[in-house]
């Protein structure tokens, strides 16, 4: 699959991200800027949505870093990326309820937020902090809210996308694979192992790694 993609299709594949905790208006900008001219999505903060201007696709979190946030503030957080001018969230699901043995809560929290907007809603499992039984009750509890897509990481826990995970979790949904992911090569492995989008914050140099370029 992944090896009969052009260019601005790969490119259209890859979620050019900004979210670390010091990020200002100018790196969002800068990001913005770079996504118009590689033909890439961008994933920025929410604080930043409104007001963003760019033709190119949005996405901004929800419940993020950690999934902690009670599902009424999830809700409202959604809501409001989707009025600022989101096109998609990326939702961190409640980690410590599925560890907890609660997939139903987890199942619920989300269904909650994929009901509050139009947006297509990405659901971040977080894989490095879960067994293999625990990532499949995840991706099983995304599916049953209707997510949109499964995606690994959230880039604030140890470690990142790997291919098993992402194999494990396309069996379930579309895969986001993030966390790791820095070069064309990293992110065909993610294509070839079933993920139909990378997040990454390297996604110009992801890009300018396709052949030819």
């Amino acid at each position: 699959m992944g090896l009969d993609l052009d260019r601005s299709d790969f490119a259209a594949r890859i979620d050019h991200t900004v979210l670390g905790p010091t990020t200002t208006p100018a790196d969002v900008h800068r990001v913005v800027g770079e996504a118009e001219e590689y033909g890439t999505n961008v994933c920025i903060p929410p604080c930043y949505v409104a007001g963003v201007g760019t033709d190119a696709t949005v996405a901004t979190v929800v419940g993020f870093p950690h999934g902690h946030h009670a599902t009424a503030v999830k809700r409202a957080e959604a809501e409001r990326a989707w009025g600022d001018g989101a096109d998609e969230l990326d939702v961190v699901i409640n980690v410590g309820r599925l560890k907890a043995g609660a997939p139903d809560r987890v199942e619920r929290d989300l269904a909650e937020v994929v009901a509050a907007t139009p947006c297509p809603v990405k659901a971040i499992i977080e894989t490095a902090l879960l067994t293999d039984d625990e990532k499949r009750a995840a991706c099983r509890a995304a599916a049953d809210a209707d997510a949109a897509m499964v995606k690994t990481s959230t880039g604030f826990a140890e470690g990142g996308a790997t291919v098993p995970d992402v194999e494990l979790m396309s069996e379930y949904l579309p895969v986001k694979a993030s966390g790791g992911v820095g070069s064309y090569e990293e992110a065909m492995a993610m294509f070839e192992a079933g993920a139909e989008r990378i997040g990454a914050s390297s996604g110009v140099a992801i890009v300018e790694g396709y052949p030819g370029e």
